[in-house]
C-alpha cells in the first residue's frame, strides 16, 4: 500500500516537472515564425530571397545553392552568392518574406498556402510571396488593402 502511494505520488511529480517543460517550451516558441519550408527543409522554398530586390518584377526567383546557407529564426536559408548570404545576414528581416513565406493573399483571407517562388511582389521594400500568378494578379489589384488584413490577421497564424 505505501509502495503504491510512493509510485503514484512519484508519477504525479514527473507529470508536473514534464508538463512544466511542455509550458517553457511553448514559451520559447511564441515569438519564432513558424516558417514555411519546402524543397528540403529550406524557407522560401530555397529561393534567393535578397535576390528579388534586384530582379524585373516578372521575373522567375533564383534558387539559391548548398555553397551559401544559414540559419535564421528556426530555418535555413539558401542564397546564390556570398554576396547575397552576407547582406541577408547583416539584415534578415528587410530581406525574409512577409507572413513565413506565405501566400500573402491567403493570409490576408485569414489561412495560410504555400508561397510559390516565382509568384512574387516587392511593396515599400518588403517581399511577399503568393500561392501561383493567378492569385497574385488578385494580390495586386488592392496591395494596401491586402496587405492591412493580412497584418491583422498574421499574428493568430503565425505560431500555427
Amino acid at each position: 500500500m505505501i509502495n503504491r502511494r510512493l509510485f503514484l505520488l512519484f508519477s504525479a511529480s514527473v507529470v508536473s516537472v514534464a508538463g512544466a517543460g511542455l509550458i517553457t517550451a511553448r514559451s520559447a516558441r511564441a515569438g519564432q515564425v513558424n516558417w514555411n519550408k519546402g524543397n528540403g527543409g529550406f524557407a522560401a522554398d530555397g529561393a534567393d530571397v535578397v535576390a528579388y530586390f534586384s530582379l524585373d518584377a516578372e521575373a522567375r526567383g533564383v534558387p539559391g545553392t548548398d555553397a551559401y546557407v544559414t540559419e535564421w529564426d528556426g530555418a535555413r536559408w539558401r542564397f546564390s552568392s556570398a554576396e547575397n548570404l552576407a547582406a541577408f545576414e547583416a539584415s534578415p528581416e528587410q530581406y525574409a518574406p512577409k507572413y513565413g513565406g506565405y501566400c500573402a493573399w491567403a493570409v490576408a483571407q485569414g489561412y495560410t498556402a504555400h508561397g510559390d517562388i516565382n509568384a512574387w511582389h516587392v511593396e515599400d521594400g518588403q517581399l511577399y510571396l503568393n500561392y501561383n500568378n493567378r492569385i497574385r494578379r488578385r494580390w495586386r489589384r488592392d496591395i494596401p488593402g491586402f496587405i492591412a488584413q493580412a497584418n491583422a490577421n498574421w499574428p493568430g497564424l503565425s505560431n500555427a
